[in-house]
């Protein structure tokens, strides 16, 4: 195992750093395009095996296949290294942030924006809420730790972490939350949705891994992930231009939706944020885990929740749209949480 994934190195660039305008840009053409070609998507939306439409399944793995190579399994042995951080951050992703983020949901919902949204539009942005919540991020986590100057090793060991973890946890902690919020759970096409996105990339993520150490290392590994990232990008706008194909014609009627959706998760991202923060500088953590183990916590797996909310309740669907906004809000409210932990390094102990 490297001192550092290379992945970070360059901590974030032009794209990435703009990608909420590159999100934002890629809605504008998925309303435009399905307004002008209505029938374009329509034939895509029917490319369906087993409830998973084609083209998008494509464009899922495009996004998180690059992730899984960068995941380093070997990073395990180092588990009970610095504890502390990640005990704080698990109680956030598996016991905590699911389930307030069910709550919010509902609260907004069904109880603050009950005049504003129908009912059964409420129950599918609240079914994409909690995929958004139940999905710990797993990539863009090494650039938020990077630009902390986050321990790299622990970050690692995070990320291996949590997708073990999220393997066996996420389909059952799904379903109890859509259960409880008396979604109907179709618990076929819920595994099929973990299978075909958590465990299958992550086995083809390994096994490419293994072969790229055998020939070069970890060098081999960097090229690699260099020269696949843009497909990663690609896919997630061009996920997001089908999304908003597809639902073009509703949300111009009611363009005040996006902002809807977004305030239970600004406000669900900055309190669990500020949650795992304070419990690290209450518990004296270092800031080099500090940061990084709040920042986890924080971030989703968009990619994933997007996929799954796709596969259940489809293309066109609210849920498929309430995981697309928790990808516009992201990337600005994480810049601000880093900019807010660098400015408050003074609080924590050096490592």
């Amino acid at each position: 195992m490297t001192d550092a994934p290379k992945a970070s190195d360059s901590g974030l660039g032009t794209f990435e750093r703009w990608l909420s305008l590159w999100v934002a840009l890629a809605i504008g053409a998925g309303l435009l395009l399905g307004n002008l070609i209505p029938g374009l998507f329509g034939a895509l939306a029917s490319l369906e095996v087993a409830k998973v439409n084609l083209p998008v399944a494509v464009l899922i793995w495009a996004m998180v296949y690059p992730m899984m190579v960068g995941v380093d399994f070997s990073s395990l042995k180092h588990v009970g290294d610095k504890p502390k951080g990640l005990v704080i951050t698990l109680i956030v992703n598996w016991l905590i942030k699911p389930f307030t983020m069910a709550a919010l949901g509902v609260l907004f919902f069904e109880v603050i924006f009950a005049e504003l949204i129908p009912p059964d539009d409420a129950q599918a942005y609240l079914a994409g809420v909690i995929l958004l919540g139940a999905a710990p991020c797993t990539a863009m986590v090494f650039v938020w730790s990077h630009l902390t100057k986050g321990d790299p090793t622990y970050t690692l060991v995070q990320v291996s972490v949590n997708d073990v973890i999220m393997v066996f946890a996420f389909a059952p902690i799904v379903a109890v939350l859509l259960g409880v919020t008396d979604i109907t759970v179709p618990w076929d096409t819920l595994l099929l949705s973990v299978g075909l996105y958590v465990v299958l990339p992550l086995i083809a993520g390994y096994i490419t891994r293994r072969n790229l150490l055998s020939k070069g290392g970890e060098p081999a590994i960097d090229a690699f992930k260099s020269q696949v990232q843009p497909f990663s990008i690609f896919g997630l706008l061009a996920t997001v231009v089908l999304l908003f194909g597809f639902q073009g014609e509703v949300i111009l009627e009611r363009p005040l939706v996006i902002a809807l959706i977004a305030v239970p998760l600004l406000i669900q991202s900055y309190g669990i944020f500020f949650v795992a923060y304070f419990a690290a500088r209450f518990w004296r953590v270092p800031f080099n885990v500090a940061a990084p183990c709040a920042l986890i916590g924080t971030s989703n797996f968009f990619e994933l929740a997007v996929a799954v909310a796709i596969s259940l309740f489809g293309l066109n669907s609210g849920a498929a749209l309430a995981t697309v906004v928790g990808v516009l809000v992201e990337v600005p409210v994480m810049l601000s949480l880093v900019a807010f932990a660098n400015r408050t390094r003074h609080w924590f102990p050096n490592a």
